[in-house]
Protein backbone atom coordinates (compact mmCIF):
# COMPACT_ATOMS: atom_id res chain seq x y z
CA UNK A 1 0.00 0.00 0.00
CA UNK A 2 0.79 3.48 -0.90
CA UNK A 3 -0.61 5.85 2.01
CA UNK A 4 -0.95 9.24 2.16
CA UNK A 5 -1.64 11.01 5.88
CA UNK A 6 -2.33 14.31 5.95
CA UNK A 7 -1.66 16.89 9.21
CA UNK A 8 0.94 18.06 10.79
CA UNK A 9 1.54 17.72 14.11
CA UNK A 10 2.09 14.68 16.96
CA UNK A 11 -0.79 12.05 16.31
CA UNK A 12 0.20 11.90 12.81
CA UNK A 13 3.91 11.43 13.43
CA UNK A 14 2.77 8.60 15.75
CA UNK A 15 -0.09 7.28 12.43
CA UNK A 16 2.76 7.34 10.50
CA UNK A 17 5.80 5.71 13.05
CA UNK A 18 2.64 2.80 13.24
CA UNK A 19 2.16 2.17 9.61
CA UNK A 20 5.84 2.01 8.53
CA UNK A 21 5.87 -1.20 11.07
CA UNK A 22 3.13 -2.13 8.76
CA UNK A 23 4.62 -5.18 6.13
CA UNK A 24 1.93 -4.26 3.34
CA UNK A 25 3.01 -1.05 3.93
CA UNK A 26 5.42 0.20 1.04
CA UNK A 27 5.46 4.01 1.08
CA UNK A 28 4.37 6.82 3.36
CA UNK A 29 3.76 10.75 2.51
CA UNK A 30 2.44 13.00 4.41
CA UNK A 31 1.09 16.42 3.90
CA UNK A 32 2.33 19.02 5.30
CA UNK A 33 4.15 17.07 8.06
CA UNK A 34 6.62 18.22 10.98
CA UNK A 35 10.11 18.27 10.61
CA UNK A 36 10.31 14.89 12.75
CA UNK A 37 8.16 13.29 9.89
CA UNK A 38 10.19 14.74 7.11
CA UNK A 39 12.62 12.36 8.72
CA UNK A 40 11.21 8.67 8.11
CA UNK A 41 8.71 9.85 4.96
CA UNK A 42 8.35 12.07 1.88
CA UNK A 43 6.43 15.46 3.02
CA UNK A 44 4.55 18.14 0.74
CA UNK A 45 3.62 21.53 1.28
CA UNK A 46 0.00 21.64 0.54
CA UNK A 47 -2.71 22.67 3.17
CA UNK A 48 -3.98 19.90 3.95
CA UNK A 49 -7.82 21.85 4.72
CA UNK A 50 -8.10 22.13 1.45
CA UNK A 51 -10.00 19.59 -0.42
CA UNK A 52 -8.58 20.81 -3.78
CA UNK A 53 -5.15 20.51 -2.68
CA UNK A 54 -5.66 17.39 -0.85
CA UNK A 55 -7.52 15.67 -3.48
CA UNK A 56 -5.01 16.95 -6.04
CA UNK A 57 -2.03 15.60 -4.10
CA UNK A 58 -3.97 12.16 -3.59
CA UNK A 59 -4.31 11.85 -7.84
CA UNK A 60 -0.41 12.58 -8.25
CA UNK A 61 0.74 10.29 -6.09
CA UNK A 62 -1.77 7.45 -6.87
CA UNK A 63 -2.31 6.83 -3.07
CA UNK A 64 -4.05 3.85 -2.05
CA UNK A 65 -5.45 4.35 0.87
CA UNK A 66 -5.69 8.27 2.67
CA UNK A 67 -5.66 9.29 6.29
CA UNK A 68 -6.82 12.27 8.14
CA UNK A 69 -5.83 13.23 11.03
CA UNK A 70 -6.82 16.58 12.41
CA UNK A 71 -10.26 17.96 12.85
CA UNK A 72 -10.46 20.50 10.92
CA UNK A 73 -10.07 18.94 7.27
CA UNK A 74 -12.82 16.60 8.31
CA UNK A 75 -15.23 18.70 9.27
CA UNK A 76 -14.31 21.12 5.82
CA UNK A 77 -15.20 18.28 3.36
CA UNK A 78 -11.82 16.77 2.82
CA UNK A 79 -12.59 13.42 3.00
CA UNK A 80 -15.65 14.10 0.81
CA UNK A 81 -13.93 15.01 -1.85
CA UNK A 82 -11.22 12.36 -1.98
CA UNK A 83 -14.14 9.59 -1.77
CA UNK A 84 -15.86 11.54 -4.76
CA UNK A 85 -12.41 11.01 -6.77
CA UNK A 86 -12.42 7.58 -5.99
CA UNK A 87 -9.79 7.16 -3.16
CA UNK A 88 -10.52 4.60 0.05
CA UNK A 89 -10.44 7.46 3.15
CA UNK A 90 -9.97 6.68 6.84
CA UNK A 91 -12.23 9.80 7.89
CA UNK A 92 -15.46 10.56 8.19
CA UNK A 93 -17.15 12.92 5.60
CA UNK A 94 -18.38 16.57 7.12
CA UNK A 95 -21.91 15.47 7.41
CA UNK A 96 -20.63 12.39 10.14
CA UNK A 97 -17.58 14.67 11.35
CA UNK A 98 -20.32 17.36 13.06
CA UNK A 99 -20.26 14.85 15.61
CA UNK A 100 -17.08 16.87 16.67
CA UNK A 101 -17.85 19.93 14.67
CA UNK A 102 -21.36 20.78 16.78
CA UNK A 103 -21.29 20.06 20.62
CA UNK A 104 -24.98 20.43 20.26
CA UNK A 105 -25.53 17.87 17.43
CA UNK A 106 -23.53 15.52 19.21
CA UNK A 107 -25.49 16.11 22.02
CA UNK A 108 -29.05 15.50 19.19
CA UNK A 109 -27.33 12.21 18.11
CA UNK A 110 -26.53 10.73 22.23
CA UNK A 111 -30.27 11.43 22.71
CA UNK A 112 -31.29 9.54 19.80
CA UNK A 113 -28.65 6.70 20.15
CA UNK A 114 -29.64 6.42 24.14
CA UNK A 115 -26.21 6.75 24.98
CA UNK A 116 -25.44 8.31 28.94
CA UNK A 117 -24.40 11.60 28.99
CA UNK A 118 -24.14 14.87 30.99
CA UNK A 119 -27.06 16.81 30.83
CA UNK A 120 -26.57 20.13 29.01
CA UNK A 121 -28.34 22.77 26.78
CA UNK A 122 -27.28 25.24 24.27
CA UNK A 123 -27.42 28.73 25.10
CA UNK A 124 -27.51 31.53 22.39
CA UNK A 125 -26.87 34.58 24.58
CA UNK A 126 -25.60 35.61 28.50
CA UNK A 127 -29.03 35.70 30.13
CA UNK A 128 -29.89 31.79 29.06
CA UNK A 129 -26.09 31.23 30.02
CA UNK A 130 -26.72 32.68 33.50
CA UNK A 131 -29.84 30.64 34.31
CA UNK A 132 -28.26 27.71 32.94
CA UNK A 133 -25.12 27.99 35.49
CA UNK A 134 -27.53 28.56 38.21
CA UNK A 135 -29.84 25.31 37.07
CA UNK A 136 -26.84 23.27 36.88
CA UNK A 137 -24.39 24.50 40.41
CA UNK A 138 -20.56 24.43 40.41
CA UNK A 139 -18.17 23.29 39.13
CA UNK A 140 -19.56 25.53 36.15
CA UNK A 141 -18.92 23.30 32.75
CA UNK A 142 -19.07 25.55 29.87
CA UNK A 143 -18.21 24.54 26.35
CA UNK A 144 -17.53 26.21 22.77
CA UNK A 145 -19.94 24.59 20.68
CA UNK A 146 -17.87 24.53 17.11
CA UNK A 147 -14.21 23.31 16.87
CA UNK A 148 -11.05 24.86 19.79
CA UNK A 149 -8.43 22.17 19.42
CA UNK A 150 -9.24 21.10 22.66
CA UNK A 151 -9.00 24.31 24.33
CA UNK A 152 -12.40 25.14 24.14
CA UNK A 153 -14.16 23.99 27.53
CA UNK A 154 -13.94 25.82 30.84
CA UNK A 155 -14.80 24.15 33.83
CA UNK A 156 -14.61 26.18 37.07
CA UNK A 157 -15.99 27.11 40.35
CA UNK A 158 -15.91 30.63 39.46
CA UNK A 159 -19.36 31.98 37.75
CA UNK A 160 -17.44 35.13 36.39
CA UNK A 161 -15.18 33.20 34.82
CA UNK A 162 -17.85 31.09 33.21
CA UNK A 163 -19.91 33.89 32.33
CA UNK A 164 -16.06 35.39 30.67
CA UNK A 165 -16.19 32.40 28.46
CA UNK A 166 -19.39 32.41 27.57
CA UNK A 167 -19.07 35.72 26.30
CA UNK A 168 -15.50 35.42 24.29
CA UNK A 169 -17.56 32.57 22.52
CA UNK A 170 -20.11 34.43 21.55
CA UNK A 171 -18.04 37.53 19.99
CA UNK A 172 -16.37 34.84 18.22
CA UNK A 173 -19.57 34.17 16.43
CA UNK A 174 -20.45 30.98 18.08
CA UNK A 175 -22.81 29.09 20.56
CA UNK A 176 -21.80 27.28 23.75
CA UNK A 177 -23.43 24.30 25.69
CA UNK A 178 -23.63 24.19 29.14
CA UNK A 179 -23.39 20.71 31.06
CA UNK A 180 -23.88 19.19 34.17
CA UNK A 181 -20.25 18.75 36.35
CA UNK A 182 -19.43 14.93 35.64
CA UNK A 183 -17.43 13.67 38.77
CA UNK A 184 -15.11 10.65 38.30
CA UNK A 185 -11.22 10.06 36.12
CA UNK A 186 -11.67 10.55 32.54
CA UNK A 187 -10.74 7.80 29.94
CA UNK A 188 -10.30 8.05 26.20
CA UNK A 189 -11.77 5.46 24.16
CA UNK A 190 -11.01 5.40 19.93
CA UNK A 191 -13.31 3.33 18.20
CA UNK A 192 -12.42 2.28 14.49
CA UNK A 193 -15.49 2.20 12.50
CA UNK A 194 -16.36 0.97 8.85
CA UNK A 195 -19.76 2.82 8.79
CA UNK A 196 -21.56 -0.41 10.17
CA UNK A 197 -19.16 -2.14 12.66
CA UNK A 198 -16.82 -1.20 15.29
CA UNK A 199 -13.29 -2.45 16.88
CA UNK A 200 -12.11 -0.38 19.95
CA UNK A 201 -9.00 0.33 20.71
CA UNK A 202 -7.06 0.24 24.11
CA UNK A 203 -8.52 2.98 26.54
CA UNK A 204 -6.17 5.56 27.73
CA UNK A 205 -6.36 8.88 29.76
CA UNK A 206 -5.01 12.25 29.23
CA UNK A 207 -4.23 15.05 31.21
CA UNK A 208 -5.58 18.61 29.91
CA UNK A 209 -4.04 20.81 32.30
CA UNK A 210 -1.06 22.76 31.53
CA UNK A 211 0.53 22.20 35.46
CA UNK A 212 1.33 19.47 37.58
CA UNK A 213 -2.00 18.63 40.07
CA UNK A 214 -4.27 19.53 37.39
CA UNK A 215 -3.48 23.19 38.10
CA UNK A 216 -3.43 25.95 35.19
CA UNK A 217 -5.28 26.14 32.24
CA UNK A 218 -6.56 23.55 29.83
CA UNK A 219 -4.50 22.87 26.90
CA UNK A 220 -4.55 20.48 24.56
CA UNK A 221 -3.11 18.02 25.97
CA UNK A 222 0.47 17.32 28.24
CA UNK A 223 0.54 13.63 28.31
CA UNK A 224 -1.20 10.30 28.41
CA UNK A 225 -0.95 6.13 29.62
CA UNK A 226 -2.23 3.17 28.55
CA UNK A 227 -3.09 0.67 29.83
CA UNK A 228 -5.47 1.83 32.25
CA UNK A 229 -4.77 -1.08 35.29
CA UNK A 230 -7.57 0.27 37.67
CA UNK A 231 -10.24 0.15 34.96
CA UNK A 232 -13.58 -2.02 35.76
CA UNK A 233 -13.67 -4.86 34.25
CA UNK A 234 -15.46 -5.27 31.12
CA UNK A 235 -15.48 -1.29 30.92
CA UNK A 236 -13.81 -1.42 27.03
CA UNK A 237 -16.77 -3.94 26.11
CA UNK A 238 -19.51 -1.49 27.88
CA UNK A 239 -19.06 1.33 26.24
CA UNK A 240 -18.96 -0.29 22.81
CA UNK A 241 -22.53 -2.02 23.51
CA UNK A 242 -23.74 1.42 25.33
CA UNK A 243 -21.52 4.07 23.87
CA UNK A 244 -19.84 3.40 19.94
CA UNK A 245 -21.90 1.01 18.29
CA UNK A 246 -25.64 2.77 18.90
CA UNK A 247 -24.19 6.10 17.75
CA UNK A 248 -22.60 4.39 14.98
CA UNK A 249 -25.87 2.87 14.34
CA UNK A 250 -27.77 6.03 14.80
CA UNK A 251 -25.63 7.71 12.15
CA UNK A 252 -25.85 4.95 9.78
CA UNK A 253 -29.57 5.21 9.64
CA UNK A 254 -30.02 8.91 9.38
CA UNK A 255 -27.52 8.22 5.89
CA UNK A 256 -24.52 9.86 7.56
CA UNK A 257 -22.16 6.67 7.75
CA UNK A 258 -19.48 7.17 10.26
CA UNK A 259 -16.20 5.98 9.05
CA UNK A 260 -13.14 6.76 10.34
CA UNK A 261 -12.59 6.89 14.32
CA UNK A 262 -14.99 7.50 17.05
CA UNK A 263 -13.06 9.44 20.04
CA UNK A 264 -14.86 8.57 23.00
CA UNK A 265 -14.23 10.79 26.07
CA UNK A 266 -15.92 9.22 28.70
CA UNK A 267 -16.14 10.21 32.40
CA UNK A 268 -16.59 6.81 35.06
CA UNK A 269 -19.15 9.04 37.35
CA UNK A 270 -21.05 7.49 40.69
CA UNK A 271 -23.64 6.79 37.96
CA UNK A 272 -22.01 5.06 35.76
CA UNK A 273 -20.19 5.75 32.54
CA UNK A 274 -21.14 9.16 30.72
CA UNK A 275 -19.90 10.54 27.79
CA UNK A 276 -17.91 13.86 28.27
CA UNK A 277 -17.60 14.46 23.99
CA UNK A 278 -17.18 12.75 20.36
CA UNK A 279 -14.22 13.47 18.58
CA UNK A 280 -14.11 12.89 15.19
CA UNK A 281 -10.26 11.70 14.94
CA UNK A 282 -7.82 10.09 17.08
CA UNK A 283 -6.99 12.11 19.89
CA UNK A 284 -3.58 13.83 20.70
CA UNK A 285 -1.61 12.71 23.06
CA UNK A 286 -3.50 9.55 23.36
CA UNK A 287 -2.56 8.48 19.95
CA UNK A 288 1.30 8.74 20.83
CA UNK A 289 1.01 5.89 24.06
CA UNK A 290 -1.84 3.78 22.22
CA UNK A 291 -0.14 3.29 19.12
CA UNK A 292 2.91 2.43 20.30
CA UNK A 293 1.69 -0.88 21.74
CA UNK A 294 -0.10 -1.86 18.87
CA UNK A 295 1.00 -4.46 17.05
CA UNK A 296 -2.10 -5.58 14.50
CA UNK A 297 -0.60 -3.83 11.32
CA UNK A 298 -2.32 -0.77 11.52
CA UNK A 299 -2.30 -0.03 7.59
CA UNK A 300 -4.34 -3.13 6.95
CA UNK A 301 -6.49 -2.00 9.58
CA UNK A 302 -7.61 1.55 8.75
CA UNK A 303 -8.08 0.49 5.12
CA UNK A 304 -10.55 -2.23 6.18
CA UNK A 305 -12.21 0.44 7.67
CA UNK A 306 -12.21 2.62 4.96
CA UNK A 307 -13.59 -0.10 2.96
CA UNK A 308 -16.66 -1.27 4.65
CA UNK A 309 -14.31 -4.65 5.52
CA UNK A 310 -14.44 -4.60 9.59
CA UNK A 311 -17.10 -8.04 9.38
CA UNK A 312 -14.78 -10.69 10.91
CA UNK A 313 -12.21 -8.33 11.80
CA UNK A 314 -10.31 -10.45 15.32
CA UNK A 315 -9.70 -8.69 18.30
CA UNK A 316 -6.59 -6.38 17.87
CA UNK A 317 -3.01 -7.46 19.10
CA UNK A 318 -0.95 -5.80 21.62
CA UNK A 319 2.00 -5.30 23.61
CA UNK A 320 1.92 -6.39 26.95
CA UNK A 321 3.84 -3.14 28.60
CA UNK A 322 2.80 0.03 29.30
CA UNK A 323 3.17 2.82 27.78
CA UNK A 324 3.75 6.70 28.77
CA UNK A 325 3.42 10.02 26.92
CA UNK A 326 5.10 13.17 28.15
CA UNK A 327 4.57 16.84 26.32
CA UNK A 328 6.52 19.10 26.20
CA UNK A 329 5.86 22.74 25.07
CA UNK A 330 6.90 25.59 24.16
CA UNK A 331 7.20 28.75 26.71
CA UNK A 332 3.77 30.54 27.06
CA UNK A 333 1.52 28.01 25.99
CA UNK A 334 -1.60 27.67 26.15
CA UNK A 335 -1.87 31.57 25.25
CA UNK A 336 0.99 32.56 23.01
CA UNK A 337 3.43 30.01 22.28
CA UNK A 338 6.75 31.37 21.62
CA UNK A 339 8.09 30.09 18.50
CA UNK A 340 11.89 29.52 17.09
CA UNK A 341 13.57 28.11 19.72
CA UNK A 342 16.29 25.79 18.81
CA UNK A 343 15.72 22.28 20.17
CA UNK A 344 18.29 20.07 21.26
CA UNK A 345 19.11 16.25 23.13
CA UNK A 346 16.43 14.66 20.74
CA UNK A 347 18.91 12.16 19.34
CA UNK A 348 19.99 11.84 22.72
CA UNK A 349 16.59 10.57 23.96
CA UNK A 350 15.97 8.60 20.92
CA UNK A 351 19.07 6.65 21.52
CA UNK A 352 17.28 5.36 25.03
CA UNK A 353 15.98 1.59 25.05
CA UNK A 354 12.37 1.64 24.77
CA UNK A 355 11.72 5.82 24.29
CA UNK A 356 10.52 7.58 20.81
CA UNK A 357 9.76 11.50 20.17
CA UNK A 358 7.34 12.15 18.51
CA UNK A 359 7.10 15.77 16.70
CA UNK A 360 4.18 17.89 16.78
CA UNK A 361 5.39 21.88 16.40
CA UNK A 362 8.62 21.71 15.08
CA UNK A 363 10.33 22.75 11.82
CA UNK A 364 13.86 22.82 10.36
CA UNK A 365 15.59 26.09 10.23
CA UNK A 366 19.09 26.81 8.49
CA UNK A 367 21.31 28.93 11.14
CA UNK A 368 23.93 31.25 9.87
CA UNK A 369 26.77 28.26 10.19
CA UNK A 370 25.04 26.94 7.21
CA UNK A 371 23.61 23.59 9.17
CA UNK A 372 19.73 22.86 9.91
CA UNK A 373 18.60 22.88 13.38
CA UNK A 374 14.75 21.62 14.20
CA UNK A 375 13.17 24.52 16.24
CA UNK A 376 9.80 25.23 17.71
CA UNK A 377 7.05 26.40 15.66
CA UNK A 378 3.75 25.50 17.76
CA UNK A 379 2.41 25.27 21.27
CA UNK A 380 2.74 21.66 21.90
CA UNK A 381 6.35 20.78 20.66
CA UNK A 382 7.40 17.34 20.92
CA UNK A 383 5.94 13.81 22.78
CA UNK A 384 8.76 11.37 24.64
CA UNK A 385 6.76 8.45 24.48
CA UNK A 386 8.47 5.23 26.48
CA UNK A 387 7.45 1.38 27.44
CA UNK A 388 8.27 -0.12 30.41
CA UNK A 389 6.92 -3.02 32.25
CA UNK A 390 4.86 -1.14 34.11
CA UNK A 391 3.65 2.57 35.26
CA UNK A 392 6.76 3.13 37.21
CA UNK A 393 9.21 1.61 34.87
CA UNK A 394 7.37 3.38 31.94
CA UNK A 395 7.58 7.00 34.12
CA UNK A 396 10.95 6.13 34.88
CA UNK A 397 12.18 5.52 31.24
CA UNK A 398 9.99 8.36 29.93
CA UNK A 399 11.29 11.15 32.03
CA UNK A 400 14.58 10.19 31.49
CA UNK A 401 14.01 10.89 27.65
CA UNK A 402 12.36 14.56 28.90
CA UNK A 403 15.61 15.20 30.37
CA UNK A 404 17.54 14.64 27.80
CA UNK A 405 15.56 17.29 25.43
CA UNK A 406 15.74 20.85 25.89
CA UNK A 407 15.40 24.52 24.75
CA UNK A 408 14.57 28.23 26.06
CA UNK A 409 11.48 28.27 28.27
CA UNK A 410 10.28 24.35 27.69
CA UNK A 411 7.52 23.62 29.65
CA UNK A 412 5.60 20.02 30.52
CA UNK A 413 4.09 18.03 33.61
CA UNK A 414 5.82 15.64 35.82
CA UNK A 415 3.32 14.08 37.19
CA UNK A 416 1.55 12.24 34.35
CA UNK A 417 0.26 8.60 35.54
CA UNK A 418 1.73 9.41 38.90
CA UNK A 419 -0.90 8.84 40.60
CA UNK A 420 -2.55 5.90 38.36
CA UNK A 421 1.22 4.10 39.55
CA UNK A 422 0.75 4.67 43.36
CA UNK A 423 -3.00 3.38 43.06
CA UNK A 424 -4.62 6.87 43.74
CA UNK A 425 -6.98 7.07 40.77
CA UNK A 426 -10.43 5.34 42.38
CA UNK A 427 -13.66 4.90 40.40
CA UNK A 428 -16.67 6.09 42.15
CA UNK A 429 -19.17 3.34 43.49
CA UNK A 430 -22.43 4.03 41.29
Amino acid sequence: MKILVLGPGGREHAIISALLRDPAVTEVHAAPGNAGIAEIVRTHAVDANSPEEAAALAERLDADLIVIGPEAPLVSGVADALREAGFPVFGPNADAAQLEGSKAFAKEIMAAANVPTAMARVAHDLSTVEECLDSFGAPYVVKDDGLAAGKGVVVTEDRDAALAHAEACFDAGSSVVIEEFLDGPEVSLFVISDGRRTVPLTPAQDFKRIYDNDEGPNTGGMGAYTPLPWLPENFTDEVVRRVAQPTIDVMADRGTPFVGVLYCGLALTSRGIRVIEFNARFGDPETQAVLARLKTPLGQLLLEAAQGGLDGRESLRWDLRTAVGVVMAAENYPEAPRKGDVITGIADAEALEDVSVLHAGTSNKRTLSGTDSVVTSGGRVLAVVALGEDLDDARTKVYRGVDKISWDGAQYRRDIAEKAAAGQVKVPCP
